[in-house]
């Protein structure tokens, strides 16, 4: 029997580059994730950051400063998707 093969993966940035031709085809807007779904999708680097002993606030800082996205400790309090929830990607 041989080995399966293994699945393709594509980085982030990538995706989002091809997310936004097709969406830019389709004649769509950019698309816009409601504080819920977005905490859940950092979910991951929440956790590790945490284990390296950031605070929650000094998560939503980063997010702050390097994006446009008004998040606060609270949201992340809030909406933080705990492992077993979380859906992977190939890291």
């Amino acid at each position: 029997m041989s080995d399966p093969q293994p699945s393709k993966t594509y980085p982030l940035h990538e995706a989002l580059r091809a997310q936004k031709a097709l969406r830019d085809m389709a004649g769509l807007g950019d698309e816009k994730f409601p504080v819920e779904a977005f905490v859940g999708m950092i979910s991951d680097e929440i956790e590790a950051l945490r284990k390296r002993g950031l605070s929650d606030q000094a998560i939503a800082e980063a997010v702050r400063k390097h994006s446009s996205i008004q998040l606060d400790a609270e949201d992340i309090q809030r909406n933080y998707a705990p492992p077993a929830q979380r859906q992977h990607g190939s890291e």
